[in-house]
């Protein structure tokens, strides 16, 4: 019987072919074998024996796939027709295995292909049931858990008929591990009707029916500041939590009687907390955001620590007293505004007119202030912040922005040297020994190594720790004398303490200094009134 074979032969599949001895990477990799193999087995007896069989099935309207003893026959030929061609000596078996419970065990689809065709086996996919692993509203908490907390509960609500809001610290801390300050903020989030009083079942309703006993702190702090119909923080979500936090910390008891300063304190909080942490600058803090920062840290350091100073992330006094009596400083008009003029003046005029010219065509940070060409404190917080810690990452992103120019996103040789024409020009009028921009600029490439030697991105100078000395040398002048001249008193400050950055030192000197003036003023303002009294006196 002459068999036209139809089609491409080089494009069959290898894995039809059921050849133990060989393996579907190999015909795969040599197709002419496949089809080699293929055309041999057609030219066998048993392979044209067996399809004028089906063909003739076919014709009579009968299917030998469906009848047992035609099925024993096809599969008894095709099962010899592979050991008459190859040896299966070469491979040896595979170790025994218990096959229940194993996941590799698939059930056979009856058909022609479970009957011996040389077609590979096509087998039904293993339905497995995969555990639900995402809750719309968190995950529910496991028994022991859930146990663990109902006792805790208990506890606390034991012999009362609700807990009122200065009953509630201690809630807040031993049952929902949260910062004691939290409190107030966490009562009025469950006593929706305000009450003025939390019953057992609201609390267990919403600590743990809410599925918050199972979320992470950082996640249960989210949800409790945030709004309900909101997917971010707002600055407003935080001036609850810091309004208890000046009422409780025994490190903040001094401004109960200034109500003007603990508002500044807190406004001051909020605004490094959004500087340093919302890095989309949308002025809407997300839960992503929230998490990669230390914020959730530096809360529950505070709520330990009684000496507020100590806290340097966010929180510290002294450094909110730094940042305002520096704003005060410049503001001489005292309406909380600071124009371009009162800016030049900032650290005894140390930067140009270039930069400042720069800040205020809000290039690096759109001003809040709604008076134009007017900084507000918010606008003042950004960029000392950033002037005095320039190597920071939000610091590197706002000087990043003032120096490139056109907003291409690197900075060139030109942009550069616009900006160092100045610093040049003031180094000749001080008689200071001026130099050169080309020695400037293999100086900066040198320090920062970039990838491309014809210009610097932001990622080359986040690559390097002193990648703020960049920006100094190109507009503030006080710092680049600084730098050149590398006091050892600064170089032995940062070796002994290398954890502190930039800016905790700059508000630790600041503070020293502005306390001693402080000091001095008081003492004259007493000698004065002594001076005085002894003077009238003999009148």
């Amino acid at each position: 019987m002459e068999m036209e074979i139809v089609g491409d032969v080089a494009s069959l599949d290898p894995d039809l072919l059921q050849l133990p001895e060989f393996s579907p990477i190999a015909l795969k990799s040599n197709p002419f074998l496949a089809e080699q193999l293929f055309s041999l087995w057609l030219s066998l007896p048993e392979t044209g024996r067996l399809v004028k069989n089906l063909l003739a099935d076919v014709k009579m309207g009968t299917s030998s796939f469906n009848s047992t003893g035609s099925s024993m026959s096809i599969n008894v030929s095709t099962n010899n027709l592979l050991p008459s061609m190859f040896s299966t000596a070469s491979t040896p078996p595979l170790s025994p295995r218990s096959t229940s419970g194993s996941p590799r065990v698939f059930k056979q689809r009856p058909g022609p292909f479970s009957l011996g065709s040389p077609l590979k086996i096509v087998s039904e996919p293993v339905h497995e049931v995969i555990p639900q692993f995402y809750f719309k509203n968190g995950r529910p908490p496991p028994n022991e858990l859930k146990e663990q907390c109902l006792f805790a509960i208990d506890k606390h609500f034991y012999g009362h008929l609700g807990l009122q809001i200065h009953e509630f610290k201690a809630a807040t801390k031993d049952i929902c591990k949260l910062p004691s300050f939290f409190s107030t903020t966490l009562f009025r989030k469950i006593d929706i009707n305000n009450s003025g009083i939390i019953t057992r079942d609201q609390f267990v309703n919403y600590w743990i029916g809410g599925n918050l006993l199972t979320m992470d702190l950082a996640t249960q702090i989210y949800t409790i500041l945030k709004q309900p119909d909101c997917r971010y923080l707002t600055q407003d979500d935080f001036r609850s939590i810091l309004h208890e936090l000046l009422a409780s910390h025994p490190g903040l008891e001094f401004l109960q009687s200034t109500p003007e300063f603990q508002e500044r304190y807190a406004e001051t909080v909020i605004y490094r907390i959004f500087y340093y942490i919302n890095r989309s600058e949308t002025g809407h803090l997300t839960l992503r955001e929230l998490k990669r920062g230390n914020l959730i840290a530096a809360m529950q350091h505070v709520d330990e620590e009684e000496d507020i100073n100590k806290v340097l992330r966010y929180f510290s006094y002294e450094h909110f007293y730094v940042i305002y009596c520096k704003f005060w400083e410049l503001d001489t008009d005292h309406d909380f505004l600071i124009d371009k003029e009162n800016l030049i003046r900032y650290g005894n005029h140390a930067l140009t007119y270039r930069i400042v010219e720069r800040i205020f065509s809000q290039v690096p940070r759109k001003f809040r202030s709604k008076v134009e060409g007017k900084m507000g404190y918010e606008d003042f917080v950004y960029f000392i912040l950033s002037e005095e810690d320039k190597s920071s990452e939000p610091g590197l992103e706002y000087w990043f922005k003032c120096i490139d120019l056109d907003g291409n996103g690197v900075l060139t040789p030109n942009e550069m040297q616009f900006f160092y024409e100045e610093q040049l020009h003031r180094m000749e009028c001080m008689t200071q020994e001026p130099v050169l921009f080309e020695d400037i600029l293999c100086q900066i490439f040198d320090m920062i190594g970039p990838e491309n030697e014809g210009h610097i991105t932001l990622r080359d100078l986040k690559g390097c720790k002193l990648s703020g000395n960049v920006f100094n040398i190109l507009f503030n002048l006080n710092k680049f004398i600084a730098f050149e001249s590398r006091d050892p008193f600064l170089i032995r400050q940062e070796r002994e303490n290398p954890t502190l950055t930039e800016w905790d030192r700059f508000a630790h000197r600041e503070y020293i200094r502005l306390s001693m003036e402080e000091d001095v003023e008081d003492a004259s303002n007493g000698s004065g009134d002594i001076w005085d009294e002894s003077f009238e006196a003999p009148f």
